[in-house]
């Protein structure tokens, strides 16, 4: 009595493993920038704890930027236009919003677009 074999064939294998590299590849390059948004995120929230006391929004970003240095936040994704401050009712709002474009594969980029917002303690000057 001859036995049926059963498995996957060589060309089956090779078409599973190309899907999987190609998720692997899109991984390795989507994961860098949001783990550099949760170092955005980060530097927010100690802004945000240290609250506002009066300094004006120029201040804040400076102290943004320098605290998302320590982040590893690269200093050409978040440009200093892209950090605001909502004032709403008396209370103030720290948001970042940017975009960032990761390129992909020839012609072919991901346009990633992030945006966070902390309330803020204290008055904000002018």
């Amino acid at each position: 009595m001859k036995a049926k074999q059963s498995g996957i064939t060589l060309i089956g294998f090779l078409m599973i493993l190309i899907i999987v590299a190609f998720f692997g590849f899109m991984a390795m390059k989507l994961v860098p920038s949001y783990v550099e948004f949760m170092g955005v995120k980060k530097a927010m929230s100690q802004i945000a704890t240290d609250g506002a006391n009066g300094r004006s929004l120029d201040t804040i970003r400076r102290d943004l930027m320098f605290k998302m240095g320590f982040q590893y936040v690269d200093d050409a994704t978040i440009q200093p236009s892209d950090i605001t401050i909502e004032r709403n009712n008396g209370a103030s709002t720290l948001v970042v919003s940017y975009d960032k474009q990761v390129p992909f594969i020839a012609n072919i980029d991901f346009l990633l677009h992030f945006d966070n917002s902390v309330a803020l303690s204290g008055t904000v000057g002018e």
